[in-house]
């Protein structure tokens, strides 16, 4: 029994992409609308239905209707355009005579002055003009490939044998290259080849072809749709990953598509003469695929620009017959296959982990939307990726060398993007003026070129911002995994709801004295020149030394170092070994009073005298939290710049470019999200940030349950005991209490609070303007701007940047970590290994020093 209603999904709002054998629709703003069309609609009824549950202005857009539509042989689906009654009747016939369930409408709008130049099956028209069978045509690789009739013609001529076949295997196979009969038939039939090319290149004018090299997968309509009034085109992150800037740990694996199989010229995966490929690389893969769907593989016997011959590569030992005998077509970049035997009749000896035909290149094809999505990929995902799709465990080398190449692909050359950097920052400073950007290069003996050594760079938001944030920088470096061994330098500040706010980048030859200094003096020059920010950072020689160098502008009073309190208990940790006397340093650094401080120095000078004076050589105000001063407003370690770098990490072994790129699109991610946050909190009337906000309730609660005495009310002088009978000095008109917490984080202590209660005074009064609402939506205020498409760049008439050749790293695979492991990288509390034979701790059978003992 036939239904009344049909169930149909519409998408709109994104963009249809066609591939072999598929159409899909995608977008980062796709949308779906589920409706139930009964059985007797007209395409007229269907319009206004889709028009009624969109929020598409009718008065504006025109709808283009295509059904996903099943074809017979095999799970493969071509587009049909839905335009007229009869064909809305097909498409709902489609839930009773296949075996689908609903049916997938995709949307394309298009603007109502503009008309569509080239309509869906356009090539039917072609044939018929030309008196051939459009039954006879059966699509083998959607846009890529279609056979075509066999006329018997060579699509060759007689200067495309370049190369000599490899006579090692056997059978003279001279005859298969020999194109002195080429041209015969070509003439005839050239026309219809290169009108079934435009056929084909006209189809893909009204769809997306994933595999094309220069497909467009922006969100805008396709150029036909723009009427000469159209504004500038921007350009987009080479990933969305560049623009997350929240959840970034959850996996992006549900964005992962399979990796489309493209059948070859009939039902049973053959190819057959005839058969057209849009580029020799076309067919190239379609016959790698080919080869691993049967579990064959094939040598080349000759390749040059316009010839490719394949045979099976036990065509010698088991007499297979299968070869492959490829053209070009004259005058055009299409191959036709004019001669094959096939399939193979060889059988394999024995099971095989790997795959010839399963190169670096094949890799790098089937995982580049993948790493379009998550460029963080690992290798280790697309090793299970590859043998999930064709069931070969490939080896570490082929997965990584196919990431680099796919990487190339998406985000361009390790050593060009050098020479595109500066044009690149030329283009965000066209659209986003007022950064800073400082180079530093050597001069060469080649006229007009320079090597490079560094660069800085800042951008306006950034700068403007910082000035509503605590004075409070952190700064660290990290290493760079790409084809050349630079370090990341990065700055990062603190707002008023405790968040990172990226301040500065620069990338450089490494860490040292002189790239530290100039680091730090491209801040102070172009940056920010606020006196009093505290700089917290690692205790690296360079950093020690640019800090007080009176040149800089770092050194007290102008600003104040402090160092972190997590490398400076691991740098105590590496020297006595002893977790008992590391926790107490990390007690006495967070120590808030000077008498805990002494409390814990004491305990520490009484278990070892050595550990107390090596202490007492590093000037207490630079690690210990009840000697800051109120500086580092509570902030004891580096962990905002620890942070970011982790967010950096995946983008660390990509192109200069592309990292630049990321730090651009990542702020304005930060920038947008806090943005609403903050004016969101304006318009309910909040007057602290959350962060803030809940540090106060807190207090509130415990002041309720303190006693107060009265000593002097004109300076407001109040003794203070808490619950557990701890005692305090508070005085409101000087805003001090001798728990010194509201000196050193910036808002009000409970004590305080418990006094203002008693007075009846408004306590807010104590919180330092950076935790303001307003201030938290000042941080967040300036705008980036959307940059503008690479064409519209300036054009760069400076010099010619090149990486130096003395930092780049040779050989393959995996670059060596040149991290320095201590003991922070030992995660706490963790398990250690027991021995099988000693029975002790600290290491396993393999490396038991024991094993003579217990022999």
């Amino acid at each position: 029994m036939f239904a009344s209603t049909i169930p149909v999904i519409c998408y709109y709002n994104g963009q249809i992409v066609r591939t072999k054998t598929d159409v899909e629709y995608e977008g980062s703003e796709t949308r779906i609308v589920p409706l139930k069309i009964p059985i007797e609609c007209t395409f007229q009824e269907l319009i206004d239905m889709i028009y009624s549950k969109t929020i598409i202005d009718k008065r504006r857009f025109n709808l283009v209707l295509i059904c996903k539509y099943p074809l017979r042989n095999g799970n493969r689906f071509q587009p049909f355009q839905v335009r007229d009654d009869s064909s809305v009747r097909e498409m709902l016939d489609l839930v009773n005579t296949t075996t689908i369930e609903e049916i997938e409408l995709f949307i394309k709008v298009v603007r109502v002055k503009a008309q569509l130049n080239q309509c869906v099956g356009g090539h039917e028209d072609l044939f018929v003009r030309n008196h051939y069978n459009v039954a006879q045509f059966d699509y083998g690789c959607g846009p890529s490939s279609g056979p075509v009739p066999d006329t018997g013609l060579n699509a060759d001529d007689e200067d495309s044998a370049d190369e000599e076949p490899n006579d090692e295997y056997g059978e003279d196979f001279d005859d298969e290259c020999d194109g002195a009969d080429a041209d015969v038939e070509v003439d005839r039939h050239a026309s219809f080849l290169r009108a079934f090319n435009q056929a084909l290149e006209n189809e893909q004018g009204v769809y997306v072809s994933a595999q094309a090299p220069s497909c467009d997968v922006s969100n805008h309509p396709d150029d036909e749709t723009l009427d000469e009034s159209s504004p500038v085109t921007y350009h987009l992150p080479p990933t969305p990953q560049f623009q997350h800037v929240e959840n970034l740990d959850i996996a992006v694996a549900s964005c992962w598509t399979p990796w489309v199989q493209p059948t070859t010229g009939n039902s049973s995966g053959e190819f057959v003469i005839g058969q057209v490929f849009n580029s020799k690389s076309d067919l190239q893969e379609a016959a790698k695929i080919y080869s691993i769907k049967a579990h064959q593989e094939y040598v080349v016997v000759a390749s040059s620009k316009k010839l490719l011959v394949l045979r099976c590569k036990k065509a010698e030992e088991c007499h297979c017959p299968w070869k492959l005998r490829a053209m070009v077509v004259k005058d055009t970049s299409l191959f036709v296959i004019n001669k094959y035997t096939g399939p193979h009749t060889c059988v394999n000896p024995c099971l095989n982990r790997d795959h010839h035909q399963l190169d670096s290149q094949l890799v790098s094809t089937h995982i580049k939307a993948l790493i379009q999505a998550q460029f963080t990929l690992s290798t280790a995902a697309i090793q299970a990726s590859v043998m999930e799709k064709w069931g070969y465990q490939i080896s570490y080398k082929k997965a990584l060398d196919g990431k680099h190449k796919a990487i190339r692909q998406l985000f361009g050359d390790f050593s060009q993007s050098y020479t595109e950097l500066p044009r690149l920052f030329l283009g965000i400073e066209q659209s986003n003026p007022g950064g800073a950007v400082v180079w530093k290069t050597f001069e060469t003996n080649m006229p007009n070129t320079e090597i490079f050594q560094r660069v800085f760079w800042s951008f306006k938001p950034s700068i403007e911002g910082f000035q509503h944030c605590r004075p409070v920088m952190s700064i660290d470096g990290t290493h760079l995994y790409g084809k050349y061994k630079d370090k990341l330098l990065i700055a990062m500040g603190c707002d008023g709801n405790n968040q990172l706010f990226p301040l500065a980048f620069a990338i450089t030859e490494g860490e040292n004295t002189d790239s530290w200094g100039w680091f730090l003096a491209c801040i102070r020059n172009h940056v920010t020149q606020r006196p009093g920010i505290c700089v917290i950072s690692d205790r690296h020689p360079g950093i020690m030394a640019a800090m007080v160098d009176p040149h800089l502008g770092w050194a007290t009073p102008f600003a104040y170092h402090r160092i972190c309190m997590r490398h400076f208990a691991s740098n105590f940790m590496t020297r006595f070994k002893d977790k008992i006397l590391k926790n107490l340093v990390c007690r006495a650094a967070l120590a808030s009073t000077e008498r805990k401080f002494k409390k814990h120095m004491n305990t520490i000078g009484r278990i070892n005298s050595e550990a107390l004076q090596w202490l007492e050589a590093v000037p207490f105000q630079l690690w210990a939290l009840s000697h800051d001063g109120g500086r580092r407003y509570g902030l004891m370690t580096t962990n905002i710049s620890e942070v970011f770098n982790s967010v950096l990490k995946g983008a660390r072994s990509l192109p200069v470019t592309a990292l630049v790129q990321l730090t651009f699109f990542r702020l304005n991610g930060y920038f947008v999200a806090r943005r609403e946050v903050g004016a969101n909190r304006l318009a309910s009337t909040e007057q602290f940030t959350p962060y803030v906000d809940a540090q106060i309730q807190g207090r509130v609660v415990k002041a309720g349950s303190m006693e107060i005495v009265l000593y002097d009310h004109e300076k407001g002088l109040f003794h203070v005991k808490s619950r557990r009978g701890r005692t305090h000095r508070v005085t409101l008109h000087e805003k001090t209490c001798t728990c010194v917490k509201t000196l050193i984080y910036g808002f009000p202590c409970s004590h305080i609070i418990s006094a203002c209660q008693h007075r009846c005074v408004d306590f807010r009064l104590f919180v330092d303007r950076y935790y303001t609402t307003q201030s938290y939506y000042d941080t967040w205020a300036p705008l980036f701007h959307p940059i503008f498409n690479k064409d519209e760049w300036s054009l760069y008439d400076g010099t010619v940047i090149v990486p130096p050749e003395s930092m780049r790293r040779f050989g393959s695979g995996r670059p060596k970590s040149t991290r320095l492991h201590n003991e922070m990288d030992v995660r706490e509390g963790k398990t250690l290994n027991r021995c099988g034979l000693c029975k002790q701790l600290g290491h396993n059978r393999r490396s038991c020093k024991n094993i003579n003992q217990v022999q």
